[in-house]
C-alpha cells in the first residue's frame, strides 16, 4: 500500500509540473535513469513498464456510460467524492486517471526527447525504429483516451471550435499546458498513429508491444469516432489482414470467478493488450448490476451471456467477463472489435453482404456449437441497427461505450443516460454539453486551463 501512495503521489506532481510549468525543473534529470542513456535499450526499457504505458486506460468514460447501475447501497459504500461525483457525470476533485493517461504521454515523450540522442546505426537500426514508433503510439493513443472522455466528440462543422485536451509534445516541464481545439486533438492523434506504422514490427514479440497491426486497430478506432467510416474500414481491414483470429467461446469454461483467466495473454484476438486499473470501484465487478435490459438482449444460445455474466447475490447480473482475465477492464485492440468496426462501416456503404459476412464470422465463435443461425438481411439500415447493438453486447466494459455514445447521437440516435438513486433521477440528455465530462477540479485549479461547458 506504501508503494501504490508513493506511485500516486508522484503521478500527482508530473502532473502539477506537466500542466502548470515547474521553473527549472528540468535542470536535474527527471528520473535518475536518465542520465545513464547510454542505447536504445535503456529507452525501450522505460516503455516496457506497461504499469505507465499498457495499463493506465481511463475508466471515467465507462462509468458514465449506461451498461450498468449501482444500488442505493452499493452508492453509499462510496468513500471517494470522485466516484460519486463520476456516476452522476459531476466535477471529480481529483484527478486519478487524467493523471495516468498523462504519466503514458510523459513515458513517451521522454523516449521521442533522448532517442535523437543515441545514433541510429546498422546495428540498432530495428531496436531505434521500434522505440520511436511505440513511443508514438502509445502516445496518440492516450490523447485519444483523453479526447474520447473529456472533450466533446468529433464533429467536422465545430472541431475548429470545440474545445480538446492538452497535447504536452515535450517532457519539459516549463511549457505550460493549453487546451488545443478538437480538430487539432485529432491532427495529433493520428498524425502520431501514422508515423509509427512504417517503424514498428508487422508482428510483435509480446502483447504488450506495439505493431504496425495495433496503429492500424488504433487508427480504425480513432476515424470511427471520428465518424470517417470509409478510412475506419481501410484501417480496421489493414489489421485484420494482420491477425483475423477470433477465439471460439465454446473453449471457454464458465466455472471459476473470471472465465477468461486461462487465456489473459494467450487470446487470439489480441492485437495488443492494454487495460485499466479500477481506482474508483464504481464500474466493477462486485458494485456494477448489468442492465437488465442489455442483459436479456443476448440469445439463450449466445455463449456470452453466460460466460460474461453472474448472478448477483443481492438480484440482478454482474460482470466478469473482462479479456483481462480479471478485475481491470480490457481496452486493448482485438480482433472482435475490427470485425465489428469493419462490418459497421460497410453497413454504413450500403455493403450488406460483406457485412453480414464479417458480422456472422465473429457470431459463429459466440455461440453454443449447433445452434448458430446465420443473420440474414438485404436492408442496409436494419443490419446497421444489429450490428451496433451486437458491438454493444461484444465490447461490454471495454471502456468505449460512452465515446460511442457520443459519436453515434451525432448521427442522431438520441441516446440519453438516466440513472435513479435515492428516489431522484438523473438525467444526461442526448448531445448534453455534460458527455464531455467534466476535467477534475485539481487540473483546472493547478493549470488554469477552461473547463468543459455545462460543469
Amino acid at each position: 500500500m506504501k508503494t501504490k501512495y508513493l506511485i500516486i503521489f508522484s503521478l500527482f506532481i508530473v502532473t502539477f509540473c506537466v500542466l502548470t510549468g515547474c521553473k527549472k525543473y528540468l535542470d536535474a534529470k527527471p528520473d535518475t535513469s536518465l542520465a545513464t542513456i547510454s542505447q536504445v535499450s535503456d529507452l525501450q526499457g522505460f516503455l516496457d513498464q506497461h504499469t505507465w504505458t499498457n495499463d493506465v486506460s481511463a475508466e471515467e468514460g465507462e462509468i458514465s456510460a449506461d451498461s450498468y447501475y449501482v444500488t442505493d447501497a452499493v452508492y453509499a459504500t462510496f468513500n471517494l467524492q470522485e466516484a460519486r461525483a463520476l456516476y452522476l457525470w459531476q466535477t471529480p476533485t481529483r484527478a486519478y486517471e487524467w493523471d495516468f493517461e498523462y504519466s503514458c504521454v510523459y513515458s513517451a515523450n521522454i523516449v521521442l526527447d533522448n532517442l535523437p540522442n543515441l545514433e541510429r546505426n546498422n546495428t540498432n537500426a530495428s531496436a531505434w525504429d521500434n522505440c520511436k514508433g511505440s513511443a508514438l503510439l502509445f502516445r496518440g493513443k492516450a490523447f485519444l483516451d483523453i479526447a474520447l472522455i473529456w472533450a466533446k466528440s468529433y464533429d467536422s462543422q465545430n472541431s475548429n471550435t470545440d474545445l480538446g485536451i492538452p497535447l504536452r509534445l515535450t517532457s519539459d516541464f516549463n511549457v505550460l499546458s493549453k487546451r488545443a481545439s478538437v480538430q487539432q486533438t485529432y491532427d495529433q492523434i493520428l498524425t502520431d498513429l501514422k508515423s509509427s506504422i512504417p517503424l514498428l514490427p508487422r508482428i510483435p514479440i509480446n502483447v504488450f508491444r506495439p505493431s504496425k497491426g495495433a496503429a492500424y486497430g488504433l487508427l480504425a478506432r480513432t476515424y470511427l469516432m471520428m465518424r470517417k467510416y470509409d478510412l475506419a474500414k481501410l484501417y480496421a481491414d489493414s489489421c485484420l489482414q494482420i491477425n483475423s483470429n477470433l477465439l471460439d467461446y465454446n473453449s471457454i469454461k464458465t466455472s471459476g470467478t473470471f472465465p477468461f483467466s486461462a487465456v489473459t495473454y494467450t487470446n487470439p484476438e489480441h492485437v495488443l493488450y492494454l487495460d485499466s486499473y479500477p481506482n474508483y470501484h464504481v464500474a466493477f465487478y462486485t458494485t456494477a448490476t448489468v442492465d437488465p435490459t442489455l442483459y436479456a438482449s443476448y440469445d439463450v444460445n449466445d455463449l456470452r451471456k453466460s460466460i460474461f455474466f453472474i448472478a448477483n447475490p443481492a438480484g440482478g447480473f454482474r460482470f466478469r467477463g473482462d479479456y483481462t482475465g480479471g478485475n481491470k477492464h480490457y481496452n486493448g485492440i482485438a480482433t472482435d472489435e475490427m470485425f465489428l468496426t469493419r462490418a459497421e462501416c460497410e453497413a454504413r456503404n450500403g455493403d450488406t453482404q460483406s457485412a453480414l459476412n464479417d458480422l456472422n464470422t465473429l457470431l459463429a465463435k459466440r455461440y453454443k456449437a449447433g445452434t448458430f443461425v446465420q443473420v440474414q438481411s438485404n436492408n442496409a439500415t436494419a443490419l446497421l441497427q444489429v450490428i451496433l447493438t451486437e458491438r454493444r453486447k461484444e465490447l461490454f466494459f471495454r471502456l468505449l461505450r460512452f465515446a460511442d455514445i457520443k459519436r453515434l447521437n451525432l448521427e442522431g440516435a438520441n441516446i440519453s443516460i438516466t440513472r435513479v438513486l435515492n428516489g431522484q433521477t438523473y438525467t444526461l440528455p442526448a448531445n448534453d454539453e455534460r458527455f464531455a465530462l467534466a476535467i477534475p477540479a485539481d487540473v483546472i485549479t493547478l493549470s488554469g486551463i477552461q473547463q468543459n461547458p455545462g460543469h
